[in-house]
């Protein structure tokens, strides 16, 4: 691969690009603009494991504390093989920044374990949890970094860091991470958020172009967690879904898929999502993304659409559902393509906007019912749209740099308000 190329999709390096174009833009002045470009603290740790069969392997891991200046750390454990420390330091910067456009209390942070979930048992699985948290867990508290699911962590991996913590500390704390099981603190609507979120962007965008939802084709990527229940929730809306990929491949259908058939082939029946029956044409996982569509949703992982592939893309509104799914490289081509963007930064922020609220349900020992959770994540994800396509208008910048520019002017202000501590 040439230089320039792998450049490109150090994610770290697209992070900083666009927070350097919003920062000239803002105007940020130099103090406060090298304040919140470094993270407040990185750690790494070697996570000893023992295997079920008695051997013992050393797991690397990382947690990134971008910035605590508007409250915790907020964000995601991710297990993969591919995780590394530049990966973990632009999730963290991107929490810092998606907090800031919804508007919500706290700071960015992300943790990650270089491993294959996939090949660890249950057992693994949970003492390679446990170690990790205990080795994290003087920075880890509901006031300090609130943990929550990522890509190949869940509901049962939050519980074993929440009953982890709570050893360490002596007492119950469930506050002290979100996307936990409804039986041990977790909120109603928050497995479905950020595809909720997703939805509620896409309703705003094709509000504000004048489009028609029945009208509008949509090529979801990814049919995991955030994946699927976009899809669902778009096909409910009245959207016609006619692409659907997962990391076995895609299948693309004019005629439109029944999401729900499709959802219960892959995870009820555990069968692979291109073989599904009548699904239509099969194609790779990445070729769906180039597939005409009036609103194409990458929520699959980072570095998806980039400037070697940008021109392919053929949709009139490009709503990220993963982290970092566009390279910066590419957002030029896409802007030139007149395409309407809803940035991961605001359009994936259902997740962490609900993830707020359980923290606040755990606070207080008070839960909210589903509908007002839903309500409650309407009423955030509109506003936040409308000070995004506000500030664009504003700045003469696009959606993204004006998302980041939301972003970066609510932490300027909240620092210059609390000043340096000396």
């Amino acid at each position: 691969m040439p230089v320039a190329a792998q450049n490109e999709l150090n994610v770290y390096e697209s992070a900083e690009a666009r927070f350097e174009i919003a920062a000239e833009r803002l105007g940020l002045e130099q103090g406060l603009y090298h304040y919140m470009k470094y993270p407040e603290r990185e750690i790494t740790v070697y996570i000893p494991v023992a295997f079920d069969n008695g051997h013992v392997e050393i797991f690397t891991g990382y947690r990134v504390l971008h910035s605590s200046v508007r409250g915790p750390g907020k964000g995601g454990v991710r297990f993969a093989p591919d995780v590394s420390i530049n990966e973990v330091r632009a999730l963290a910067a991107w929490m810092t920044w998606k907090c800031a456009v919804v508007n919500i209390p706290f700071g960015g942070a992300k943790g990650g374990v270089i491993c294959d979930p996939d090949k660890l048992s249950k057992a693994e699985l949970e003492r390679l949890t446990r170690r990790y948290t205990a080795q994290l867990a003087d920075w880890f508290g509901p006031e300090r970094d609130v943990p929550a699911p990522d890509i190949g962590t869940n509901e049962q991996t939050m519980a074993w860091i929440m009953d982890t913590y709570a050893m360490h500390v002596r007492q119950a704390t469930t506050a002290v991470v979100t996307g936990k099981p409804l039986d041990l603190g977790g909120s109603q609507g928050r497995r479905e958020a950020t595809g909720r979120g997703l939805m509620l962007c896409c309703n705003k965008a094709v509000a504000q172009l004048r489009m028609k939802r029945e009208n509008c084709r949509v090529i979801v990527q990814g049919f995991g967690n955030v994946g699927y229940h976009a899809s669902l929730l778009l096909h409910e809306a009245g959207y016609k879904i006619i692409g659907v990929a997962d990391i076995h491949g895609g299948l693309y259908n004019e005629k439109g898929h029944d999401i729900g058939k499709l959802y219960d082939w892959v995870y009820a029946q555990h069968k692979p999502l291109p073989e599904f029956p009548g699904g239509g044409e099969k194609v790779s996982s990445q070729e769906i993304l180039f597939r005409p569509c009036d609103i194409l949703v990458p929520a699959a992982t980072e570095n998806q659409i980039t400037a070697q592939n940008a021109h392919r893309v053929d949709c009139r509104i490009l709503c990220e559902g993963a982290n970092g799914p566009t390279t910066s490289h590419a957002d030029q081509v896409i802007e030139q393509k007149g395409i309407f963007v809803i940035p991961d930064i605001l359009g994936n922020a259902g997740g962490v906007t609900v993830s707020y609220f359980e923290w606040v349900q755990d606070r207080q020992g008070f839960f909210w019912r589903e509908s007002e959770v839903n309500e409650r994540l309407q009423d955030v994800m509109e506003r936040s749209f409308d000070q995004v396509v506000e500030y664009a208008e504003v700045h003469g910048v696009n959606n993204r740099i004006a998302a980041y520019i939301v972003a970066i002017d609510r932490v300027a202000r909240a620092l210059k308000l609390r000043g340096f501590y000396a």
